[in-house]
This record gives structure tokens, sequence and C-alpha cells, in this order.
């Protein structure tokens, strides 16, 4: 079945300078890559983006940097998600407006033990706040940072209610059991997995495809699982190109997933840049980072 969005999306990390502002040149460097590398979408702001690290402008000036430099608007996915409406209104007028795809909304995430009818309310007010036909809504539920969890009953509402609107869900729990009940309750929901070792057996279960950390290093391997997972002459191909994202997946895990992420892509990318993080955060030591940099030579082609 094909869903409104779906294929392999990068959870894109987002470049710093020193002193903290994005590195919009860096940042639309990596986009464009990312796609040339087999990327059908970047979620920038997520995340592995840092997003909640930023101020409405700085987020704002990524999305616009982005389009500006090239990257069609259509492949781009958003994060615009805060604590209040407001804000979160603010965010994701500024990128239907600018042509996005969609925005990825996380539930609000200060208060905790919310009821589903508050997290209806959160979402139905932004939807409306925003008002723009293009609109397209990606849950994200990643109950395990937020706290907070996205049934399938608030699920039903919301589509129900904002018919074409909400249309996917990005789910980070890493409960595949959830996942493939979701496809199988609403079809026409593209279930997005958050974990690059789901993405096979998701896709096999009617999914969507995938928003991951991962692919800003293996969107190669990712692609391959994408364009022939269905192909029975390409299983083998399909399933080495799982164990390697699996690996670097792995390694990505080794340390804290954030910085070591940024210290691969500073190897990739050869670009130091990349070693820089938002507070609370701090980078890798200088032991920590030879580490992964030996074992990143090791899973190279």
């Amino acid at each position: 079945m094909t869903h409104v969005i779906e294929g392999v999306h990068c959870a894109a990390a987002t470049p710093v300078t020193s002193d903290g502002a994005p590195n919009l040149a860096l940042f639309t460097d990596h986009c464009r890559k990312l796609l040339e590398e087999g990327c059908q979408g970047i979620a920038l702001l997520g995340t592995t983006g840092e997003a909640n690290s930023f101020g409405l402008d700085q987020r704002k000036s990524l999305l616009e940097a982005a389009i500006e430099g090239g990257i069609p608007a259509n492949t781009l996915l958003p994060g615009t998600s805060a604590c209040s409406v407001a804000d979160t209104v603010e965010l994701t007028r500024h990128a239907a407006r600018a042509g996005a795809k969609g925005v990825v909304l996380l539930p609000p995430f200060y208060y905790k033990g919310v009821s589903d009818e508050g997290l209806f309310r959160f979402y139905a007010r932004v939807i409306e706040g925003v008002a723009e036909p293009g609109l397209r809504v990606v849950l994200y539920h990643i109950p395990q940072v937020s706290q907070i969890h996205i049934g399938a009953e608030l699920i039903e509402r919301l589509m129900a209610e904002f018919p074409g609107i909400v249309v996917g869900i990005k789910d980070s729990a890493g409960d595949l059991d959830n996942m493939c009940a979701l496809t199988e309750r609403f079809p026409n929901l593209g279930v997005l997995a958050g974990a690059d070792p789901l993405l096979l057996p998701l896709l096999r279960a009617g999914g969507a495809g995938c928003i991951t950390a991962t692919s800003n290093l293996r969107s190669d391997a990712l692609r391959v699982i994408w364009d022939h997972w269905s192909d029975p002459e390409k299983n083998g191909a399909v399933n080495a190109a799982q164990d390697r994202i699996n690996a670097w997946r792995e390694l990505s895990n080794r340390y804290v997933q954030l910085p070591t992420i940024k210290t691969m892509l500073a190897q990739t990318r050869a670009d130091t840049g990349w070693l820089n993080v938002m507070p609370p955060l701090v980078e890798l030591t200088e032991a920590e980072r030879a580490d992964v940099e030996a074992k990143m030579r090791e899973l190279a082609p």
C-alpha cells in the first residue's frame, strides 16, 4: 500500500558552531549528501537533531537554509513541537507555508501522566491553529524520552477528526508488536520505524519506512532494504544490508548516541565541525573518539 509519507528518511543531525549557533552551510551540504546517498526524505530537528536545544528562530533558519540551498521542500520533515501550543503553531505554520512534506509532532512533554483528552486537545489546537491545507502531520512516539504514550485510541480519534492531515507516526519505542498492530488497525497510517533494525520486519508487516539516526551514516544500506525487501531474488542483498545497518547502529550506541553519531559524521564527512554538540550534551573524549574511529574502519566496505 502507498502511504502519504513513506520511504527512507534520515533523522538528521544538526551541525553547530563552537558557540552553539546552527552551522547552516554544513547542514545544507549534509542534506544534499543524504539525498545523494539514498534518503528519500530528511527529518530535521528531531531528537538526533537536538531540536529542543534551539530557539524558534534557529529552528526556522535551518529549514529556510536547506530550501534556499536547493534542498526540495517536499523532501523535508521538520520536527516542530514545543511544550506550548503557540510555539508549536508558529513552527508548524512556518514549515507548512514553506512547502515541507510534513511535520513531525512530539506530544507536549513537560507534564507527565496526562490523559488522551489532554493530548487530543493539544494536537487539535495546533492543527486548527495552523489552518494550512497542505499540512501533513506525523505523530512522534518516543515514550522513553517524552514519558508520554501515544496510544491507538488517540490515533484513531485524531485521524477521524483530521482526515488527510494526521497521516503517519514515527514509533521510536522499539516495540515491533505495537508497530505491526498499528499497521493492521490503521492501513492508511504510515507507520515509520524509529529504530534501524526494525525497518525490514516492519516493511514485511505493511509499514511505511523509517526515520532513523543511523541513516546519517548508512542511508545506502537502508535504501537497499526499501528498494528490494519484497523481491525474493534480492533476499541475500537485503539481509546483508540489514546486517550492515545493524552493525553501524550498534556502534552509534557504543557511547552517548548523539555525540557518537556526530563523531562518526566528523570522520565520514572529514569535517571536525561535526564534533560540536549543544548543552546539556558533551562531546566524546579523545579516547572514545579514537575507539569509535577505529571501529568505523573495521566496518568500512
